[in-house]
């Protein structure tokens, strides 16, 4: 006799998807096919099918050794499809107060997932941070025959130990580092969203902490059902996508209706978000979510796994630990202390904004100012050497500014000898602030094409990277004093050297951006400069081609000095 999945389910909320179709294809050998069938919704139909097709997808998941199973459960808490009371069964401290969405589920079955919840967090006692939790529980149980099918499916997925392979946070530390990583792909991907962001919410990363509620929360089910065929193929990095998409399609919807760019508290920033992901079936299909998601050229995932890794790091440096049950990370910069002589607390707020998320919450320090130190190239070196990153502002006598955020410690030069040689990542940046800001990245970050799209085999999980993106080629390592940098030139097939020249100097002069030109060029005396459209970069000419220097600055970063 089949098994009904869909025992837990409110039939008259689930529209079109009948309950008794024939299951259909269910197991496959073919990859590429999963991934089609998988993101093209071909599941969504027939509610035993995909309930089959997930039983394959967890119970393929390499987990622990030890990983409690379906008997554990019933051993634990019985085996009843009865109606529970959900305050039998409080939802542990480590979901942080997340509600458990219903759905599509009866009101009775809400009890059922707080049984499994309360049992999981029993079985995994090393869970300290895991928000997400009720919303994946209260998805998987649509499609589980009874909870102690949803509790081993749940179980899998914390159990799962793939190397490379991750697919829910279990503690604060690594939730957060993903807050900062989605607010790092913001910065690269949706540029348009996140100036949105800056001009209207006081505290961006606040915003940016509830990326993961967007997807498993607040999406109704019939998006999150299909956001969950493709996570479980495809794996973490598809809820960056659809949250990238989600912040897309929200700006749009701004634009559109003329919404006022005004400052407020980031907690309404946040509602007005969450109101529009609730909603959002009112402006978008899960078609075109998913469309939008995949059309977006991210990195690899082994370059997210590295940026992933550094926010950990510098997160770690703050007194952040894998037991850490809660803490609100805030930027340590404070604008109205920022004591600069060429910009004021509303540009550094916005150049703030485009620098990567775990030197923003590094207090900014001044390493060097021509006003005090002189206009001497050796002095520049002697107080910028053992900063890793740095931020250069330029104000010419014209009264132009512009400026670059500097990836690497200076002392790197050292190792061409007396050559003028380049060094630094791709998470150099070049700006100018006027006539208006706009900032200018690394190439290869808006046209992946400039690199090759060769691929060693097992890149990607589930049959190589989705996207054609530019490629990592080395298998990162996990131990994050190893790291090479995240967005280093020598992971990527560059087609031409010139797309990698970030910064040079010698005892003549600093360049920052080559190829067909300098995005700037400063002479040894800290007096004369130029700057043109460079190839690194693909900038125009940050100020007048050729100006001349009245003040020049060197920002770093307490608590991120080069090691």
């Amino acid at each position: 006799m089949a098994v009904d999945c869909g025992v837990f389910v409110d039939w008259s909320q689930m529209d079109d998807v009948s309950r008794d179709a024939a299951p259909g294809k269910t197991e496959y050998k073919d990859i590429k096919e999963l991934k089609q069938h998988a993101r093209s919704g071909q599941w969504g139909k027939s509610h035993s099918q995909r309930s089959a097709v997930y039983q394959h997808l967890l119970k393929a998941l390499p987990c622990r050794t030890v990983t409690p199973d379906a008997e554990v459960y019933r051993d634990i808490m019985g085996n009843s499809n009865s109606k529970r009371n959900p305050s039998a069964h409080l939802l542990p401290e480590f979901v942080d107060g997340m509600a458990v969405p219903r759905y599509c589920l009866k009101a009775e079955s809400v009890g059922s997932v707080h049984a499994v919840i309360s049992c999981v967090a029993g079985q995994f006692p090393d869970i300290s941070y895991c928000p997400c939790l009720p919303a994946v529980t209260a998805l998987l149980l649509h499609w589980s025959a009874d909870e102690a099918q949803c509790f081993e499916s749940v179980s899998r997925m914390l159990a799962c130990n793939e190397p490379g392979r991750r697919l829910l946070d279990q503690t604060f530390l690594a939730y957060q580092s993903a807050c900062m990583t989605f607010g790092d792909l913001v910065h690269k991907y949706c540029p348009a969203a996140h100036k949105l962001m800056v001009a209207t919410a006081t505290d961006v990363l606040e915003v940016y902490s509830d990326w993961q509620r967007w997807v498993l929360g607040d999406l109704p089910f019939s998006f999150a059902a299909r956001v969950m065929d493709v996570f479980l193929v495809e794996g973490y990095k598809v809820l960056y996508r659809v949250a990238l998409a989600i912040l897309k399609f929200y700006r749009k919807q701004c634009v559109a209706s003329g919404s006022a760019l005004t400052k407020q508290e980031s907690a309404a920033v946040r509602s007005d978000i969450q109101t529009f992901v609730q909603n959002i079936g009112k402006s978008v299909t899960p078609d075109k979510l998913l469309e939008k998601a995949f059309s977006i050229r991210l990195f690899s995932r082994k370059e997210i796994t590295l940026l992933q890794l550094a926010n950990e790091k510098s997160l770690q440096q703050k007194g952040i630990t894998v037991k850490q049950k809660r803490q609100n990370v805030h930027l340590a910069v404070n604008a109205d202390n920022f004591s600069s002589e060429i910009v004021g607390a509303k540009e550094i707020r916005d150049v703030w904004s485009w620098i990567p998320e775990r030197f923003a919450l590094c207090q900014p320090q001044l390493l060097f100012t021509t006003s005090t130190h002189g206009c001497s190239l050796n002095r520049f070196y002697s107080h910028c050497e053992g900063y890793e990153p740095t931020l250069m502002l330029i104000r010419t006598t014209d009264g132009e500014v512009c400026g670059a955020f500097l990836s690497t410690d200076w002392e790197e030069r050292k190792r061409g000898g007396n050559k003028l040689s380049f060094f630094g990542t791709g998470e150099c940046f070049v700006f100018r602030m006027k006539p208006e800001m706009e900032r200018y990245e690394w190439v290869i970050i808006k046209h992946p094409e400039l690199a090759s799209a060769a691929q060693p085999a097992g890149d990607e999980q589930s049959g190589g990277e989705d996207n054609g993106a530019p490629l990592s080629l080395e298998k990162p390592s996990t131990d994050p004093s190893q790291l090479s940098p995240f967005l280093s030139a020598r992971h990527f097939n560059l087609n031409s050297r010139n797309t990698s020249m970030f910064m040079a100097g010698n005892v003549d002069s600093i360049i920052i951006g080559g190829g067909d030109g300098n995005a700037l060029y400063i002479d040894s005396e800290l007096n004369h400069g130029r700057t043109e459209r460079c190839l690194t970069f693909d900038n125009p000419p940050l100020c007048a081609e050729s100006f001349q220097i009245a003040l020049l600055e060197v920002w770093g970063f307490r608590d991120a000095m080069a090691s």
